[in-house]
């Protein structure tokens, strides 16, 4: 039997990103749909944090975020104020280990970031949470 962990790792990428993720103002074309790069992901440890969080939603949030502007996306996915942080991973009690993904655009626009917590390219939505599984998690 797989464990859940090794399950996520062998998960096809293929036909994942479809779609374009910032609108930042003009209409986009089946040939421009790519996934936004976090500008600050060479400039921190998160990659180190190789644990998924639990997952909150079975579908991405659509938020307007700004070019010069460090936001804090929830990776443990206990924050009341999904998908942006507010601290809950703090609270000695819930013992979380997770920490939030710091993270900057390119470009000031709308952006679609991930609320099931399982996205190889976080804090963006991959189209991870259309497996079965992460459908079947949240109901």
């Amino acid at each position: 039997m797989f464990s859940l962990a090794l399950k996520r790792d062998l998960r096809p990428t293929i036909g994942l990103v479809q779609r374009f993720y910032c609108a930042a103002g003009k209409k986009e074309t089946a040939e421009t749909k790519t996934i936004p790069k976090n500008v600050l992901e060479g400039n921190q440890t998160a990659h180190l944090q190789t644990e998924n969080g639990a997952i909150f939603d079975k579908k991405p949030f659509k938020i307007h975020l700004d070019k010069d502007k460090v936001y804090s996306w929830c990776l443990c996915g206990k924050s009341k104020r999904q998908p942006i942080c507010d601290g809950m991973h703090k609270d000695e009690f819930l013992k979380i280990k997770l920490k939030p993904i710091r993270f900057k655009v390119e470009k000031t626009g709308d952006y679609w970031l991930c609320n099931c917590k399982q996205t190889k390219h976080r804090p963006f939505c991959d189209g991870t949470h259309k497996q079965k599984h992460i459908q079947e998690a949240v109901k």
